[in-house]
């Protein structure tokens, strides 16, 4: 009993042995985790339970020989003769989760006079088992609620022999949990009899095997461990069974265990049918257990246990949880380096959210820290320059807070999802997840209680919700609700009573709330506090936390005060206002500094505030100064935070004296500091050693380029920090801060030797890419707009630039005095819209550059460099390249054929290839269909180990990243996509050898490094099928649907339409169809292409050969029709939206603010604009599309007549047709019900989607 616990993991192991999903969680048991006598009276005062449901404590206590015991049942497992290897186990199931629970609670608790005395062996080893548990629990507790039920045939294993032990809760246990006795009265009746009360035969067994318990315990004590669960039921649940004998139910229940136990080992049984059986063995169980009564203590002689009929079979192996045997940084232990499921994988951010707070999260051996980016949370080992990041939000992360022992971490965003993950930040493993935990607006603020088993958030709504969630239950609605009215401001802090987990603060800008729970009740008061109530200023309230030895809480400001708060219970007040929360009220406003109070927290017993200057001071309990740091020339700081390990010094001179009379020295932890201005610091309080962890952008981040040839990453931001990274390395090289100006773009030249960097101002440096030194003497100062685009010649001869006043510039280097200098050539206005790609290229018949742009006013335009001179740039040519959609980027097409092509994306969803000579459009398919269009596309370069023809396409959307594979043809399982700044990315680059894409998400001031895996892109098209096989699934109901056969049908009836329909000669059936017959297909499928879409159709087929065998394609399959058919119509349907559009741009809204437009008027519109109809053109479609010309014109049944047509029309049409009117009532299509703002894109257009297929 004596036995000290064993520092070996081996050792624990063996005697302690956790199944799957099993681990040491925190509980409410002493912080030092060690081993508390029991206590052998009731304490006298109980508290009330502040959930309906029931409270898991954890105590471990030691029995004593003449104690009487309260209603705690423990199951300890013995065994007649533990062999070698059959070590007795302590398992700890969750409570919410315990196999039989109900049975149990229904059943008496069978209690039984075992033979303990004589069993010296087992009551030693499990008294050893035990004493281990604490050892494991200082590196971090574990919440025994989330503990994973064990399977039930290991439970048979372990549990064969079972002993009843009662022992009792601890002073602490009890007084927080007391009122769970009352829970349940049967078993109190059941427990405590009076003396000279009548027993009843079944009750009277059970007095004796507690009496028979009692006298083991005199002489073999056994230290146990009790469930938190505050009562004997809840106790019960951790070791469910019983021993029983060998009667006959118990003897067939033990058979039918043995027979599942063996069908397990000769079957390899799937889950879902282990399940099964499990679920079958429990109700069997269940129902013998009615059958079976009481069973008496064993015979004298007899071992204390029944022999179990499965103790011979050899243990059922379960792959244990990674959680339950996690250390402190064991992920980055592991050096294998796994290969990745994914094309693109997250290997490394550069920059960080400095508007949440850093944790230090170990600062012992290594120096661990933890902080967001964007919607990843990163753990970041500084001396190993290791990431680990926790990936699981689809939005960016709004709150992070970790446990006090720095075990558990919880995230949450504010993304539609509204979700909330707990992770274990040992093994960075997610342990529960919780959706739509705020639907409202996703959560604004978190908070961890002191124990680690409850969570408090604060919604982001309009109406901001406070919810208490058990994270360790595996409920997934909250314990307990409020709203809070929008008057108090919003709520963006909060936090729990290290004492009482009941009791919480909350602080908007305005506003503290204090709140306490109780059941599923959530109370909260609002004291009134102006600047009247001390005739004082008060402040902008920054955060606000509980006393850490009196029932006062204190509140910063931004004043530089702190208000305290206290209960206080005036006569005058009724009894209900004289309780918590409605008591609280602010006593005393202490001006503490001139500085405001951003940060506060407790360290031990001292209060420590931070400041707007960068100072940090300690106060003991009564607001008494005991030292302060104000050396460290920080900006503002955002959060402090601890080391988790009490200091033990070895030379107590190496701290600073406290401000006292005595000066002694201020023992302080050493702590990490990080500041607003995106700095973090680590400060090791013995010597005071500073040392910078990261610095930095403060501002957002748009502008990033990678060396043409090494490894280095530049990156930009609206600070004016430019940064050099070596990205192979992930460490920092050189940086250079432009005070008072935003930088919007960088690029270096063909060569990396210099670098151009372009600011919002209009100013552009040239600088040296090592140095960073100015390679021009001074800067240029023409442009009047952001320069938003940059561009280096092939040749660095030239440098382009183009800003947001649609201008182009262009820079050329010349020699003067023998030297080569920059000197600005000539600028443009060369587009009405926002200019999207400036592009250097070569021309096909020399080395010279060439240079183009391309705006929104869908124009590409051809500048002549060599014509240009000073002060006139040349354009050659200007081509529109789109008829309706918008252009979003544009770059060179690799050489994959002996055509030269440049390939656009625009915001339809459509890529297109255009010939480089002629800008004839060659092909158009259809791009990514990831929420949103492309917004800029990049060829990768080739990568070692592939062929000239394996080529890959890296693209960005509003949101994602992603790969696509060369060359394209619409086929959906050629591309993947990713979410890498659910913010928005605002731009991307590659890395010169392939390997690497880097993404910068603007305003999360963040940049992401993604490892590009493309054996993964390859297999994922290989799983999609082949040839036709993805282009059928994009037919509506695939190859096998009604879709497929109508359009096969009238692909043979435009073969009969082309020989002519009332002709007698023979007809001739084949699988082409002429190519002037496209249109009319493609018409009769419901896609109503413009002229210029079937001119771009007609070509791609035509040419589509040319090359190869010098002659046009005049007809096409039906395969080849379908690729044609998906790649060019509409990628989501044609959409109220967009016709609702163009009537508000060409008509205007009547007076039910409905969009509209006159009957002559839009006639006239189209006769006279765009692809605009003849006068009869017009009169027949609208005639059949009102029904007096039924048979669909003039085309098949001979020449159209339009007598009566112009009155018909006028009777059929109104004077004034609205978007609606136009839609349903003359096109005759659906109109879909309005769709809820906020869903996305994608599925909006799905949605609006009309067709004319029925």
């Amino acid at each position: 009993m004596s036995e000290e616990p064993s520092d070996t993991p081996a050792e624990t192991s063996q005697e302690r042995n956790l199944p799957e999903g099993d681990a040491e969680m925190p509980s409410e048991e002493a912080p030092d985790g060690e081993i508390m006598p029991v206590k052998t009276e009731l304490p006298s005062q109980t508290a009330e339970v502040p959930s309906g449901e029931s409270q898991e404590t954890s105590e471990l206590v030691e029995g004593r020989e003449d104690e009487r015991f309260p209603e705690k049942d423990v199951l300890m497992p013995t065994s007649p003769s533990p062999g070698p290897l059959e070590a007795p186990e302590v398992t700890f199931l969750p409570t919410e989760t315990a196999v039989g629970e109900g049975s149990v609670r229904e059943e008496k608790q069978q209690r039984v006079s075992s033979g303990l005395q004589t069993k010296k062996k087992s009551s030693v080893k499990v008294s050893k088992s035990i004493s281990k548990a604490p050892k494991v629990k200082q590196e971090g507790q574990m919440p025994k609620d989330i503990v994973t039920k064990p399977s039930r045939v290991k439970e048979d294993l372990r549990f064969s022999h079972e002993t009843v032990v009662k022992v009792e809760a601890p002073e602490k246990e009890v007084r927080e949990k007391g009122s769970v006795e009352n829970q349940r009265p049967s078993e109190e009746e059941g427990l405590n009899k009076e003396p000279g009360t009548e027993l009843s035969q079944d009750e009277r067994p059970a007095l004796e095997a507690e009496m028979m318990v009692q006298e083991g315990l005199e002489q073999h004590p056994i230290i146990s461990a009790s469930s938190d669960a505050g009562g004997p039921a809840e106790a019960e649940t951790m070791l469910q069974h019983p021993i029983v004998q060998k009667s006959e139910a118990s003897q067939e229940l033990a058979e039918t265990r043995q027979e599942e136990v063996v069908s397990l080992e000769k079957e390899s049984v799937p889950e879902d049918a282990a399940r099964e059986a499990d679920l079958a063995v429990q109700t069997k169980e269940e129902s013998l257990s009615g059958q079976a009564s009481l069973e008496m203590s064993p015979k004298e002689g007899e071992p204390s246990g029944a022999p179990s009929p499965l103790q011979g079979l050899p243990p059922v192996e379960e792959k244990e949880s990674v959680v339950s045997y996690a250390l402190p940084g064991m992920m980055f232990e592991d050096t294998t380096e796994e290969v990745s499921a994914h094309p693109l994988t997250l290997s490394w951010v550069f920059g960080y959210n400095s508007r949440l707070p850093v944790f230090n999260l170990m600062d012992e051996d290594r120096r661990v820290i933890l902080y967001v980016s964007s919607h990843t949370a990163v753990i970041h080992d500084l001396q190993r320059n290791k990431q680990y990041h926790l990936q699981g939000h689809s939005s960016c992360i709004s709150c992070i807070c970790v446990s006090e022992d720095r075990r558990w971490i919880a995230t949450a965003d504010r993304g539609p999802e509204s979700l909330l993950i707990v992770w274990d930040g040992y093994s960075a493993v997610p342990v529960h997840t919780i959706f739509d935990s705020h639907p409202e607006g996703g959560v604004s603020a978190i908070a961890i209680s002191h124990d680690s088993r409850f969570l408090a958030t604060v919604g982001a709504g309009e109406v901001q919700k406070v919810c208490i969630w058990k994270w360790t239950s595996p409920e997934t609605k909250p314990v307990c609700s409020a709203e809070l009215l929008p008057q108090y401001g919003f709520q963006d802090y909060i936090a729990f009573n290290s004492r009482n987990h009941c009791e919480l603060v909350s602080n908007s800008a305005t506003q503290v709330i204090f709140y306490v729970w109780e059941g599923e009740r959530l109370q909260y008061h609002t004291p009134l506090l102006t600047d009247r109530t001390f005739n004082k200023a008060v402040g902008i309230f920054s955060q606000s936390l509980f006393h850490f030895s009196t029932e006062q809480v204190v509140t910063g400001t931004l004043e530089g005060k702190l208000v305290v708060w206290e209960a206080t219970n005036p006569p005058s007040k009724s009894a209900t206002t004289c309780i918590k929360p409605y008591n609280m009220k602010a006593v005393k406003l202490v001006h503490l500094q001139k500085d405001g109070i951003t940060a506060l927290t407790v360290m031990e017993k001292t209060i420590v505030t931070c400041d707007v200057k960068g100072h940090i001071k300690f106060y003991d309990g009564s607001l008494q100064l005991l030292h302060w740091y104000s050396q460290f020339k920080l900006g503002p700081i955002r959060s402090i935070s601890f080391s988790k390990q009490p200091m033990c010094p070895l030379n107590a001179s190496q701290f600073p004296s406290s401000c006292t009379l005595t000066g002694q020295p201020l023992i302080v932890r050493n702590f990490i500091l990080s500041t607003w201005d995106g700095v973090v610091v680590h400060v090791m309080t013995e010597g005071m050693k500073v040392s910078k962890c990261l610095e930095e952008p403060k501002g957002a981040v748009h502008a990033i380029a990678c060396h043409p040839a090494k490894p280095l990453l530049a990156k930009g931001s609206a600070c004016g920090l430019l940064k050099v990274w070596n990205y192979k390395l992930d460490k920092y090289i050189v940086s250079r801060i432009f005070k008072s100006q935003s930088i919007r773009s960088i690029c270096y030249n063909h060569n990396g030797s210099l670098l151009a960097v372009g600011f919002a101002d209009g100013t552009v440096y040239i600088l040296d890419s090592v140095s960073l030194a100015n390679s021009c003497p001074e800067p240029f100062k023409y442009s009047k707009g952001k320069i938003i685009h940059m561009s280096f010649s092939h040749d660095t001869q030239y440098l382009a630039t183009a800003d947001d006043n649609m201008s182009v510039a262009l820079y050329k280097q010349v020699i003067a005095d023998e030297k080569k200098v920059w000197e600005r050539l000539a600028a443009l206005r060369s587009h009405y819209k926002p200019v999207r790609t400036i592009l250097f290229g070569v021309h096909l018949d020399s080395d010279k550059p060439r240079l183009l742009s391309l705006g929104e006013d869908r124009l590409l335009v051809e500048y002549d460099l060599e014509k240009s001179v000073k002060d006139e740039l040349v354009v050659i040519r200007r081509d529109r390249i789109e008829q309706s959609a918008v252009p979003k980027y544009i770059t060179w097409y690799p050489p994959l054929t002996t055509e030269y092509f440049f390939l656009t994306a625009n915001d339809q969803y459509k890529m297109k290839i255009y010939n480089v000579t002629t800008k004839m459009c060659r092909k158009t398919v259809l791009g990514p269909t990831y929420g949103s269009p492309l917004e800029k596309i990049q060829v990768l370069p080739p990568t070692e180990g592939c062929g000239p023809e394996k080529r890959y396409l890296a693209y960005i959307t509003t949101d994602k990243v992603g790969l696509q594979i060369l060359p394209v043809d619409g086929n959906p399982h050629k591309s993947s996509a990713f979410i890498c700044h659910p913010a928005g990315v605002s731009n991307f680059v590659c890395s010169y050898e392939g390997c690497h894409i880097f993404t910068a998400g603007g305003n999360d001031l963040s940049v992401m490094k993604w490892d590009v895996n493309l054996n993964v892109l390859e297999a994922a098209v290989s799983l999609g099928g082949k040839d036709l096989v993805p282009f059928y699934n994009l037919l509506d109901g695939g190859r096998e649907g009604e879709f497929f056969r109508e359009l096969e049908d009238y692909f043979y009836y435009a073969q009969l339409r082309h020989q002519g329909i009332d002709t007698m000669e023979p007809r001739k059936v084949s699988t082409h169809i002429p190519l002037e017959q496209i249109p009319f297909v493609m018409r009769a499928m419901g896609f109503y292409p413009t002229e210029e879409q079937i001119e771009n159709m007609l070509n791609e087929v035509k040419f589509g050969e040319y090359l190869e065998t010098g002659k046009q394609v005049t007809e096409i399959n039906l395969g080849d029709f379908i690729k044609l058919y998906v790649n060019h119509r509409p990628a989501f349907g044609l959409s109220i939206r967009e016709i609702e559009a163009a009537f508000r741009l060409l008509g205007y809204e009547n007076e039910n603010q409905e969009a509209s437009l006159d009957r002559n008027d839009l006639l006239l519109l189209l006769q006279h604009k765009g692809e605009h109809f003849t006068e009869e053109e017009l009169t027949e479609c609208l005639t059949t599309l009102l029904g007096i010309n039924p048979e669909g014109g003039f085309s098949e049944g001979g020449t159209y007549d339009s007598t009566g047509a112009e009155a018909f029309l006028e009777e059929e049409i109104p004077e004034e047709i609205t978007a609606t009117h136009f839609v349903a009532e003359i096109l005759g299509l659906p109109v879909p019900e309005p769709t809820s703002a906020g869903m996305e894109r994608t599925t909006e257009t799905k949605n609006n989607e009309l067709t004319t297929n029925s």
